[in-house]
């Protein structure tokens, strides 16, 4: 009996059939692959991406040179140094990001209490020297004028869960 039933089996092309009917299930369906550099797929509120420095809307930078972000940077890939100006209060001279050292685990984000460093939705920043990817205060400025109303937008989403 159960030569016959496995002789049937392979008679009636069982196997390539059902195999034949998911291939052709999936062709109709809408396509799952996007064309990449033209198309982009949606971003989480949550990415982390490039860092960037942001600017208060008078102009004037966030960052009010605590250190938080350094002493929290389990990389150690943040240094900052800083004077009083003359209005008393503590700005950065320098702002220094290795991006070859950072791991991209928001702590600098989530420490920094006037939301002056952020991790950006970037993600295209590919170079072809390390140099490049040792960012300066004037780099991670540009970045958060670049990049603000993306960040601004994705931080009113992610404030509930902070």
């Amino acid at each position: 009996m159960a030569f016959i039933d496995r002789t049937a089996r392979s008679l009636l092309l069982g196997e390539l059939l059902a195999g034949l009917g998911l291939t052709l299930r999936y062709f109709f369906k809408q396509k799952a692959t996007i064309n990449y550099p033209y198309e982009k797929g949606p971003i989480s509120p949550r990415f982390k991406g490039e860092h960037a420095l942001r600017r208060y809307p008078n102009g004037e930078e966030r960052c009010i040179a605590c250190k938080l972000c350094e002493a929290i940077c389990p990389a150690q890939a943040i240094t900052i140094e800083a004077e009083p100006r003359s209005d008393g209060s503590r700005r950065t001279t320098r702002y220094d990001i290795d991006m070859t050292k950072c791991i991209y685990c928001g702590l600098c984000e989530e420490a920094c209490p006037v939301d002056a460093i952020v991790e950006g939705p970037n993600f295209e920043f590919a170079t072809e020297t390390r140099e490049e990817l040792l960012y300066n205060k004037d780099k991670l400025l540009a970045n958060g004028d670049r990049w603000e109303p993306e960040i601004a937008r994705r931080l009113e989403l992610d404030a509930p869960y902070r």
